[in-house]
């Protein structure tokens, strides 16, 4: 496709992604005291957090997949098994990871997305805050994105 003497690709392409992701963290740099602030220091970098907790046969019965990122912890996923459901297993992952990134990566904020069939109301009993609605997406679910502030 031409468009005003340019053309347009539309294939996946991991080096030229690369090259985009490197031109748009250069750029924001330039632009953002607080982000040129952060270049070079371990809080530049996403760092891993994951909780797991395993029953008393070793089967794996929930877990918590997230990373911390400057202040910020961001959980990505939270899952408890169907018999382990109800019992606070959900509640303690998620105290775990908001303890680690508090104590040990200096995190004063966390933040999830969840849609409206699956925890939203669990996240509000966690201290968690609805700080934006997206209705419709994808169609006929609605996503929340919550945060809280850590101590």
């Amino acid at each position: 496709m031409v468009c005003r003497m340019f053309r347009l690709e539309t294939e996946v392409d991991k080096a030229r992604r690369d090259l985009l992701h490197r031109r748009l963290r250069d750029t924001n740099t330039a632009a953002s005291p607080v982000l040129r602030a952060l270049r070079g220091t371990p809080a530049e970098r996403e760092s891993p957090l994951h909780v797991w907790a395993s029953d008393a046969n070793g089967r794996l019965a929930g877990g918590l997949v997230g990373h911390t990122w400057t202040t910020w912890l961001h959980v990505t996923y939270l899952w408890v098994d169907a018999p382990h459901r109800g019992t606070g297993l959900g509640s303690t992952l998620l105290a775990e990871a908001e303890r680690l990134a508090a104590t040990e990566r200096a995190c004063t904020r966390s933040r999830v997305e969840t849609w409206d069939f699956q925890a939203p109301d669990f996240y509000q009993k966690q201290g968690y805050e609805v700080v934006c609605v997206i209705p419709d997406y994808p169609p006929g679910i609605t996503e929340y994105t919550l945060t809280k502030r850590l101590r």
